[in-house]
């Protein structure tokens, strides 16, 4: 028999999802330890497709709360606008690149060449390695939050687009080592401003956030388990629209802190309670979760 979340448990991990996704603490390892606590199967089919659905209102939380900013900055005029696409396509480009080859390096290193692809991600959905990357993530983020008082804020470069890229491709085969985080720290200590690497951390979110759902939703249906089928996936279809309406009020919630947080020059408070969040995810492994 299947197991399904409740309409409670859902609009719980949807509002986790919603805040942990846009803050710089890692959705998915909130989302892992979330579901184990509550006795869920992270792995599932029917978790999977849930958590599809909740990525799906985060991404409708960032477009509505940086529209007017990306009006007046990145498509200010034609020349705002090319600038823009061209940086925001090649960070995109090097994600893609860092993360394939990492799949790579991974798939041999861990797994002897194997062609299962989701094995990986199955690894690194396991407690003590999500706790070891939110410790990364969190030393990473309070370095930043030091450094960045120091220096005097800069434009961003094509350059430093391309190792925002760089860093945002090391994240995505790493569940704790947090996307906006690891980004945003990036841009903050090439010196870049803080408000345009939040904007332009959140604009690649965009672009790359489709192509990942629709991978994992194509995986999911790929997968021979009885709740991949287009029958149990239109059930939960309903329960997941309300997920995704929490993950998107927590979403725009999420923001409003985290640009306030930003301009306090409180940043490295994030990586503190990353460091934090890793020592509780480290016991919850010792505990057999």
């Amino acid at each position: 028999m299947i197991a399904e979340p409740n309409l409670l448990q859902i609009l719980l991990l949807g509002l986790v999802q919603g805040a942990a996704e846009l803050l710089p603490i890692s959705s998915s390892a909130h989302v892992i330890v979330a579901e184990k606590l509550i006795g869920l199967d992270p792995t599932s089919p029917a978790m999977t497709f849930l958590l599809v659905m909740l990525h799906t209102g985060t991404m409708f939380a960032v477009i509505a709360y940086f529209w007017k900013a990306w009006m007046k900055t990145f498509f200010l005029n034609a020349e705002s606008f090319k600038s823009t696409l061209w940086n925001v396509g090649l960070a995109t480009v090097a994600t893609l690149v860092i993360y394939k080859v990492l799949e790579i390096i991974l798939q041999k290193l861990l797994f002897h060449g194997s062609t299962k692809h989701h094995e990986i991600e199955d690894l690194f959905g396991h407690l003590p390695l999500v706790a070891a990357a939110l410790l990364v993530a969190g030393i990473l983020i309070i370095i930043a939050g030091l450094f960045q008082k120091r220096v005097p804020a800069r434009e961003l470069t094509t350059f430093s687009a391309f190792l925002i890229g760089v860093s945002q491709g090391v994240c995505l085969p790493f569940r704790g080592l947090s996307r906006s985080g690891t980004t945003i720290s990036t841009g903050m200590l090439l010196g870049i401003s803080k408000q345009r690497v939040e904007e332009f951390s959140f604009a690649l979110a965009v672009v790359i956030t489709p192509p990942a759902i629709a991978k994992e939703l194509l995986r999911l249906l790929k997968s021979h388990d009885a709740a991949a089928s287009p029958q149990h996936l239109i059930h939960l279809l309903g329960p997941g629209l309300f997920g995704m309406v929490g993950a998107f009020i927590a979403g725009l919630l999420a923001l409003k802190l985290l640009s306030s947080w930003l301009e306090k020059g409180n940043w490295a408070w994030f990586g503190y309670y990353c460091i934090a969040f890793s020592g509780f995810v480290f016991f919850l492994a010792s505990r057999g979760y």
